[in-house]
């Protein structure tokens, strides 16, 4: 099955990906424009919280 390009969210809950927003949004991240990197979703957070824990920017 080919996946359509583009729209992807993670859910924070499932710690899933969706193609297209199937959940609440208080559950999701996103849009990402590929599976892969809303699949690294969750790494990209804690990397930012981390650098502004450090009070360094993005």
């Amino acid at each position: 099955m080919v996946e359509p390009k583009g729209d992807y969210w993670y859910n924070l809950v499932t710690g899933k990906v969706e193609v297209g927003p199937q959940s609440d949004w208080t559950q999701l991240i996103g849009p990402y424009a590929s599976r892969e990197e809303a699949e690294h979703a969750i790494e990209k957070v804690h990397e930012r919280n981390q650098a502004w824990e450090k009070g360094e920017e993005d």
